[in-house]
């Protein structure tokens, strides 16, 4: 039995892992490489392996840096089965039309053909299928289990079984307890080898706990100043996070009745989706269901689905909310806004999630004076904040925390969706706290397990 990395091996976007078992091939997702653009040309270059042979895919959630090459994977060839859980295959659908326009941009900007087309899309979805949670499922020579990562709704973790050995996969692992879908699940027992991501493998967040006062407290300066809040928001998980919480506040009076605009209309579309699976929330959110709120909507909230829409945002006078994609100011309405208020000091652009080195949000992180934006220079002069508490990522204790009981059963851990500096100072903690054979692989290296 073979692993091979193929993407997201030092870098963490690109997620690709192949498994080889006797004759058959698995891949463990197929995503995206993203950085300082939406795509990167690389996502052009034909695959390391023949589509033709894949037997299956198995996705551990439907970030597109973990899904997005899938319809391409279609388009070459493949005809085997994708599996993931129902609330994630119902996501990807949506994620993968939504890219395809931006993709075809980019595909115009590389000078390429494009990536994939619709018609790949619709063609995937109808050999994708759904599975719950623990439920085992035999491919070929392979047993695959899907456990709740906690990173998103219908994450998975994916414990596969061949040849006598456990290998579990961790995909994206959350930052637990997280809103609305609860805690990760722990890794079953008897784990040989562990392929897990390392984010944020360097740092620790700041508590969860706070990081609801440090959105009021950003809201309520806003409105002190006069200016506007924009919030660049993954569409998946960090846009339906954000609205629970501003309910909260809203409902409590806990900040001042200021217009809220969620201007993503795939962030629109994929909150319909969470209403469709609230079995998977946690006992919290469901309580609060229960009790007649509905947790994604409240006075003050407005969903621009159109363009017209989304350009009348500008005639609203200041103070106001603005939350939209891309997550990393790489594409989509975030950019327009960002335009026009990086130069006003009076607004703040607050940082939610992790920005990939070369993006936009990266530098406007890193503290760049000026940015290029549409052919033009933009003067930065508005306040930069970042709110680590949102990451939808494990940090360093949690994910030491994970790999604990594993400890006396696995043989080698392999460090993957990373900046290499992250991984390397993770598989040291590791090696040094827990005895674990710790190792940081990078593409295309191979490993007879």
């Amino acid at each position: 039995m073979k692993l091979t990395f193929y993407g997201a091996a030092k870098e963490v976007t690109g997620s690709n892992f192949l498994l080889a078992v006797g004759k058959e091939k698995f891949l463990i997702d197929c995503g995206l490489r993203q950085g300082s653009n939406y795509s990167e040309r690389h996502n052009w270059d034909p695959f390391p392996y023949n589509p033709k042979e894949i037997s299956a895919v198995f996705i551990t959630h439907p970030h597109v840096d973990h899904i997005g090459r899938l319809p391409k994977l279609y388009k070459d060839g493949f005809r085997g089965k994708v599996y993931s859980t129902f609330p994630a295959k119902e996501f990807a659908g949506l994620l993968l039309l939504d890219s395809e326009h931006v993709l075809m941009q980019d595909a115009e900007k590389y000078k390429k053909p494009p990536l994939y087309g619709i018609q790949e899309v619709e063609e995937l979805m109808r050999i994708w299928q759904g599975v719950e949670y623990h439920q085992e499922i035999s491919v070929g020579g392979v047993k695959a289990t899907f456990y709740n990562a906690g990173h998103i709704l219908g994450s998975s973790f994916i414990v596969v079984e061949a040849e006598g050995k456990k290998i579990v996969f961790s995909g994206d692992l959350g930052n637990s307890p997280a809103p609305i879908i609860g805690n990760r699940e722990a890794v079953p027992d008897g784990i040989d080898y562990c392929v897990m991501e390392a984010t944020y493998g360097n740092r620790v967040h700041e508590p969860q706990s706070e990081r609801k006062g440090f959105l009021e407290d950003m809201i309520e300066d806003t409105v002190k100043t006069g200016g506007v809040l924009m919030i660049p928001a993954f569409a998946m998980e960090r846009t339906q996070e954000l609205l629970y919480e501003l309910n909260e506040l809203v409902e409590h009076g806990r900040i001042p009745r200021v217009p809220i605009f969620i201007d993503s209309p795939l962030a629109i579309k994929l909150t319909e989706v969470y209403k469709n699976y609230s079995q998977y929330f946690d006992v919290e959110a469901r309580k609060v269901l229960k009790s007649g709120d509905a947790i994604f909507n409240f006075p003050g909230l407005k969903m621009t689905l159109t363009t017209e829409a989304s350009k009348a945002i500008n005639e609203v006078p200041p103070p106001k909310v603005v939350i939209a994609g891309a997550g990393m100011s790489n594409a989509g309405r975030i950019l327009h806004h960002e335009r026009r208020y990086l130069p006003d000091p009076k607004s703040t652009l607050l940082i939610v999630g992790y920005q990939a080195a070369g993006s936009l949000g990266r530098l406007l992180l890193d503290g760049a004076k000026d940015v290029k934006m549409f052919g033009e220079t933009i003067p930065v002069r508005c306040q930069i904040k970042n709110a680590t508490g949102y990451s939808a990522h494990a940090d360093q204790p949690q994910l030491l925390e994970w790999v604990r009981p594993m400890r006396h059963s696995v043989r080698k851990l392999f460090l993957v969706h990373s900046e290499e500096d992250s991984s390397q100072i993770l598989s040291q903690k590791i090696r040094d706290e827990l005895a674990v054979n710790a190792v940081v692989p990078g593409v295309g290296d191979e490993v007879d397990l």
